[in-house]
């Protein structure tokens, strides 16, 4: 009797243990939301601060987002920390702006991924080979184009689309938060465009000159008719030679461009002695990688870094910002931002 009672409250807390775990487990998820954050959400890494906030502003509050290159830092050389391979194991996508910029990343991101996990480098299904630019630090002879593509929003604008529809692909239960996202995106970034449009149809054409610390914006300088005239970086980041610095003071005399601009997170006291000896002003507030204010400000953003690059660079070679005043550069979702952009 003894055998047979206990044999009877095995069955019965077997049965109870079997019902609980049915009624109180986690529910499978649906197709097409396992990720390998545990959350339901897609987790996804990114490298620079402009392609971190293209990827907020597509992905929203629906993804768990993190960039791996502190602000502040350059991006040619930035060697990811060990880290940072463990975080990119974790990861569902891994996107990177590709075209040679961050060979160190990719090589790590390549090495520690989970099989499944996607490698998505914008550049490189942006433009084509025949639209690569080449100048002074990023030499035709090297084979490694300008990166920079972001600087023109209209290229910014593609790269959001090809996140767009790789979070879609990833994730079709939010396909369509996605597409609202990069809708309304859309339009702001067309709105930015024509607002930098008016901007520098301000600055005489004369002035419509760019020599800067870093080969920034030779994209940008497409698409809004400046010419860039130099740069003072050398291709391998090193200070540039006793001959080049005086080829640089010899344009800038030449052009008459008022201003030349440096970097507000890499200073230059070649850039200050150039403007000295070529009677230009020094403006070293300019940034290409460096979203302004801290993460969670309304400017910190892609959108952001451009509004602000226009009102440093339109007023410093004579013209006015002023159709810049009132544009929202703040992320276009709602909802908390929980991106994280390493300082």
């Amino acid at each position: 009797m003894v055998r047979k009672s206990l044999a009877a409250c095995v069955v019965i807390l077997l049965t109870l243990v079997i019902s609980s775990s049915v009624a109180c487990g986690t529910p499978e998820q649906e197709p097409g939301t396992e990720t390998t954050s545990g959350t339901g959400k897609l987790k996804v890494v990114s490298t620079v601060s402009p392609i971190t906030s293209l990827v907020e502003n597509i992905g929203g509050t629906t993804i768990e987002l993190e960039g791996i290159v502190p602000e502040g830092v350059n991006s040619h050389t930035f060697d990811p920390a060990p880290s940072v391979a463990r975080l990119m194991a974790d990861a569902d996508l891994i996107v990177l702006n590709g075209l040679f910029l961050e060979e160190p990343s990719l090589n790590m991101a390549e090495a520690s991924k989970n099989p499944e996990a996607i490698i998505l480098t914008l550049g490189d299904k942006a433009i084509s080979r025949e639209e690569w630019v080449f100048d002074f630090s990023f030499p035709e002879s090297e084979g490694h184009p300008n990166p920079h593509l972001w600087t023109n929003p209209v290229l910014a604008l593609k790269y959001a689309e090809i996140i767009r529809d790789q979070l879609a692909s990833l994730d079709e239960a939010n396909s369509d938060y996605y597409h609202d996202n990069y809708s309304k995106l859309e339009a702001r970034i067309e709105d930015l465009d024509q607002r930098i449009r008016d901007s520098v149809a301000t600055v005489p054409p004369g002035n419509r000159r760019l020599l800067t610390y870093h080969d920034s914006f030779p994209y940008f300088a497409q698409r809004y008719g400046l010419a860039v005239i130099g740069a003072v970086q050398p291709s391998d980041f090193s200070q540039p030679s006793a001959r080049e610095v005086a080829r640089l003071i010899e344009q800038v005399r030449d052009t008459g461009v008022p201003a030349i601009f440096g970097s507000e997170v890499f200073p230059s006291d070649v850039m200050e002695q150039i403007a000295e000896e070529a009677g230009a002003n020094f403006v070293d507030q300019l940034r290409d990688d460096d979203l302004p204010g801290s993460p969670g400000d309304r400017q910190h953003s892609y959108m952001g870094l451009m509004q602000r690059n226009m009102e440093i660079m339109v007023p410093a070679l004579g013209g006015s910002a002023a159709s810049m005043e009132g544009f929202d550069a703040h992320p276009v979702f709602d909802g908390e931002r929980t991106a994280v952009y390493p300082q």
